[in-house]
């Protein structure tokens, strides 16, 4: 998955707020209020979002409404696997991760792996 520019991750954070209610780009326009930025702006960058596939949109009137594609914990889980994807050694990234979960994150994971195993 393509990785995600300062405002594009913005815009995102925005949209995975609000979901499931789909954004105008005068919504998320608004959202970011305290940015002085262009409507032109965002809607360049929700339709590059869209290209990239992390927006669905549906034409309502003559404007679009925006929804995330995938949620924000699908997007980071792919973002991790692109790097452990991109890594000469990804169990030696992996255990250097698993190094600094916290107690909480440890147990999730021990929980969830018996489950993956026996799907497999």
């Amino acid at each position: 998955m393509k990785q995600l520019g300062t405002l594009e991750a913005d815009v995102m954070n925005v949209v995975w707020d609000a979901a499931p209610e789909a954004l105008s780009v005068h919504d998320i326009l608004a959202a970011l209020s305290d940015r002085k930025l262009a409507y032109t702006t965002i809607l360049t960058v929700v339709t590059n979002l869209h290209t990239k596939g992390f927006l669905t949109r549906t034409k309502v009137s003559r404007a679009y409404q925006y929804c995330a594609m995938h949620t924000r914990e699908e997007v980071t889980s792919q973002t991790l696997r692109d790097i452990l994807d991109s890594s000469d050694d990804p169990t030696a990234v992996l255990m250097h991760f698993a190094q600094t979960a916290t107690p909480e994150e440890t147990a999730a994971l021990r929980k969830s792996l018996p489950r993956k195993r026996a799907r497999q």
